[in-house]
């Protein structure tokens, strides 16, 4: 062999040389934004009714196709839309002098190859400009995953208050074991409930599970109900645009919020991308899920992140499927919740894309547990990473969504919302949390702290739990009952949110004394340096405040 040059020898050490990395591959869709069979921007309108997309005539229609003509596209607008040269619309999304609501009313009447054609003309830089102006809510937020490989409920409950606390707005669960789904789903909406009183939960199972947790008033919401951009692979899912439009009203019906989750390589993932590019199946999938009228869509790849992030440009391509999101006037929760890279730097580099600009969600799924605890196969970032998230957005004045706290309040409402749990277990016959589970559920950093519980006794208990039908005002008698009154009045309020219906608007979270804030009351005014939202005042001292930053009367 050759002798080696040094640097080189280290230089192949290196983290990021353990990722994948491929050439582009036409042919099974393995090319991030601009395929060669990418169809061209097109449209004909008679009578009202889309009768050519892209090129293609009606009787050629896929039921992809045939949902996005007849259910997405604005054809009042549709013709005005499409004469807009794809060069001066790019140009569009950044230019201050263009509201917002000028682009979406005009993005509505847009194709799937047109709206391609405008985002590939734009770099990073840009898309993050024209994201900073289309999210729809104005103030950023951010959500958080709540999981453990045990599924221990008094560790979610510890973990979902902590996670409330410092700051998120959402929190999100799944299971190791189906079965445990409304025990995991109980204990994010009690431990919840105790950090911050208005965050929104949800236990991401099997689509009639999901719901029918909805409905007993254990969860607030759903994201998991994947869309796809191709038609093979929605048969293959045993769905059509058509059930997903079902199934999302039924959410809507019974007063829970909702957004569809997509991605892009999902399609080169299971084999029927039709040599498209990823963008272009991608923003297919975005314009399924405003015909369905869902008001916002979980993308950014999301657990297909490797497949776009071995291409060329795939990184960039997720951050123009987040903006593509928008431009439809949904809300976007920009993924950031699987690591797809050994290498630190690059994991920080794929987050900031979505964290300077701000989006309504900036992860879809910051790990609130250490990635071995993470059932959703791992986040960019975890809960180890708390400190380099604050000092990030203390050094570049950003809001993410999260605040600094202290070790001490972080016990008081870890222990907080383990006893709790402990009290609605003891009062709805479930098998008992310990004190013991509870102490070491306070300072545990993870399952490797925590006792196993008996799993067969948990399992049987579920069952007999949810055959008796109870529901969330079961929960709230529990927390009463117990001398829980403050979080007890906190999940009877989330109840009552659920008969307003005020948090199915789009972007909808809910702050301070259980006000919703959307893209209704809360719309985006970015136009350009001094609008928009803007990290001063109250919430800015709050930012700097990190505990190791050292105060001028203490020297």
């Amino acid at each position: 062999m050759s002798k080696r040059q040094k640097r080189f020898e280290v230089l192949e050490k290196r983290a990021v040389n353990q990722d994948g990395f491929i050439k582009e591959w036409v042919d099974v869709g393995l090319v991030a934004m601009d395929s060669p069979n990418d169809p061209t921007p097109g449209i004909k309108i008679k009578d009202g009714k889309v009768i050519e997309l892209d090129g293609k005539q009606q009787e050629d229609f896929d039921m992809i196709d045939t949902w996005i003509a007849n259910h997405c596209v604005v054809a009042s607008v549709a013709e005005e839309a499409m004469a807009v040269d794809s060069q001066k619309f790019a140009r569009m999304l950044v230019d201050i002098n263009v509201p917002r609501a000028e682009i979406v009313r005009l993005s509505v009447g847009m194709t799937p190859a047109k709206i391609v054609d405008v985002l590939r003309r734009m770099n990073v830089v840009e898309l993050m400009m024209a994201m900073q102006k289309l999210r729809p809510r104005r103030t950023p937020a951010n959500q958080a995953h709540v999981t453990n490989l045990k599924d221990t409920p008094s560790l979610l409950a510890a973990d979902a208050a902590e996670a409330g606390y410092r700051g998120f707005a959402e929190i999100e669960t799944t299971v190791g074991v189906g079965r445990y789904a409304p025990m995991n789903a109980l204990s994010l909406l009690v431990g919840g409930q105790v950090g911050r009183p208005g965050i929104l939960a949800q236990c991401a199972v099997e689509e009639a599970l999901e719901l029918t947790m909805g409905m007993r008033g254990l969860t607030h919401y759903a994201e998991t109900v994947s869309v796809y951009g191709t038609d093979q692979v929605f048969v293959d899912g045993d769905d059509t645009p058509w059930s997903k439009a079902f199934l999302a009203s039924a959410y809507a019906s019974r007063g829970l919020k909702m957004r569809f989750t997509s991605g892009t390589g999902s399609e080169v993932q299971m084999g029927y991308a039709e040599k498209k590019s990823m963008l272009y199946l991608e923003i297919r999938c975005v314009m399924i899920t405003k015909g369905c009228g869902v008001q916002g869509l979980q993308n950014g790849s999301i657990s297909c992140i490797g497949v776009p992030g071995a291409v060329p440009s795939g990184i960039r391509a997720v951050l123009a499927e987040n903006v593509a999101t928008v431009l439809m006037d949904l809300e976007v929760a920009s993924g950031n919740d699987q690591t797809f890279t050994h290498s630190p730097i690059r994991n920080t580099a794929r987050m900031l894309m979505q964290f300077l600009p701000g989006t309504d969600f900036v992860f879809s799924g910051y790990s609130a547990v250490p990635n071995y605890d993470n059932m959703f196969a791992g986040s960019t970032h975890d809960v180890d990473d708390y400190d380099d998230m604050l000092v990030l957005q203390r050094d570049l004045q950003v809001d993410a969504g999260l605040r600094p706290v202290t070790e001490q309040d972080v016990i008081g409402v870890r222990n907080k919302a383990a006893r709790a749990l402990q009290a609605v277990f003891e009062e709805l016959g479930l098998p008992a949390i310990t004190d013991a589970e509870v102490e070491a559920a306070t300072y545990a950093h993870g399952t490797r702290d925590m006792p196993d519980r008996n799993v067969p006794e948990d399992l049987q208990a579920i069952d007999q739990m949810m055959k008796r039908g109870t529901t969330g005002l079961d929960v709230v008698r529990a927390l009463a009952k117990h001398g829980f009154e403050d979080v007890a009045d906190s999940v009877l309020s989330m109840l009552k949110q659920k008969v307003s219906g005020d948090y199915l608007q789009t972007s909808a979270i809910i702050v301070d004394g259980f006000e919703v804030q959307s893209a209704v009351n809360d719309c985006n005014d970015y136009q350009g340096p001094g609008t928009g939202y803007r990290l001063d005042g109250v919430r800015w001292e709050v930012l700097k405040d990190i505990p190791q930053a050292i105060s001028p009367e203490s020297v």
